[in-house]
């Protein structure tokens, strides 16, 4: 092998090297959820928003007024 094919592999390599620690450098700003706790905060997320008695699933249904009169 020449001389010139060994830098351009030593450059190759050395690039690579380089892409790589930046795209790994890049990717640690992003946060990832934990594992498990996804679900307990979509949970916690939804008992919020909704109103007690539907997030329970007890919902009281009041009788219809036009079906007791037409009896």
């Amino acid at each position: 092998m020449s001389s010139l094919e060994v830098w351009i592999i030593i450059i190759l390599v050395v690039g690579v090297i380089a892409s790589n620690l930046a795209a790994l450098k890049y990717s640690a700003k992003f946060k990832l959820p934990q594992f498990g706790q996804h679900d307990k905060e979509k949970q916690l997320k939804s008992d919020i928003t909704q109103p007690p008695n539907e997030a329970d699933g007890n919902e009281t249904q009041t009788p219809d007024k036009s079906s007791n009169q037409s009896k």
